[in-house]
């Protein structure tokens, strides 16, 4: 399914998309070394319930995950790079931390995500990845307007997470948002220009490349839902919410 949003809709999306992005900054600011991965699913429901808004990620149960995902945002730390489900774990100085938010306010969803290393430590090989995704993210959001096609903001994406050196996989991109969190059209991280769906106005694409350092490849932990890289390598994750307007995208979900 495709859903082309009417204005008042897309003003529905605005207040959705500044949650998130509210929620992602307030996360941020507070996680330190010793947070633990299970508080910061306590202030997430706390944020959105405050806020009168329906966690995307609670009752979510599709086929490549185990079971309802039971939380309400995802956390990955190090070599976890998708799906992270919080559990008991007690942040360190150093971890790369992803968090993935997605909120349905008044019938709208937004999703976005963010990459940050926590404590004084910051390793050189995680602020590159973490970089290498929002440069990717930047220019998959350049290449989004009318008239385009999701193949241009495909190579967009790929070529500057190839261009950094790093594998590319096509298993999970960014996809298409609205009145659920995932729809159709699917945008992959790499791709050839001039091919796929062609971009509308009141179109929401959630753009969310995400690479691991040495491999194209994942593993699925015990519990069912989290993606790791199969060798044990670094991850990073960035992703925004646009809408694509007559003017070419807004960014949703950019915090403040």
């Amino acid at each position: 399914m495709i859903e082309i949003l009417t204005p008042a809709e897309l003003d529905r999306a605005r207040d959705t998309g500044a949650l998130v992005a509210n929620i992602l900054a307030t996360v941020r600011e507070r996680c330190a070394v010793g947070t633990n991965l299970l508080e910061i699913d306590r202030w997430t429901r706390e944020m959105i319930e405050g806020a009168g808004a329906v966690s995307s990620y609670v009752d979510y149960a599709p086929s490549f995950g185990s079971g309802p995902f039971g939380h309400y945002i995802c956390t990955s730390v190090n070599d976890a790079v998708l799906h992270g489900l919080p559990h008991d774990y007690a942040l360190a100085d150093g971890d790369l931390l992803t968090l993935d938010l997605a909120v349905s306010l008044r019938g709208i969803v937004a999703d976005s995500a963010i990459s940050f290393v926590v404590g004084p430590t910051q390793p050189p090989a995680s602020l590159a990845l973490i970089r290498a995704t929002e440069e990717a993210l930047a220019a998959g959001i350049a290449a989004a307007r009318p008239g385009a096609r999701v193949g241009d903001l495909s190579h967009a994406i790929g070529t500057v997470l190839t261009a950094a050196g790093y594998p590319v996989n096509t298993e999970f991109g960014g996809h298409g948002v609205g009145s659920t969190m995932h729809q159709d059209p699917h945008v992959v991280n790499i791709g050839r220009p001039g091919r796929g769906y062609v971009l509308r106005p009141g179109l929401l694409l959630a753009l969310e490349p995400w690479v691991m350092a040495d491999t194209d490849e994942l593993a699925v932990d015990a519990d069912g839902w989290t993606l790791r890289s199969a060798t044990g390598a670094l991850t990073a994750h960035s992703e925004h919410t646009v809408a694509i307007t007559e003017d070419g995208a807004e960014i949703l979900t950019l915090r403040r």
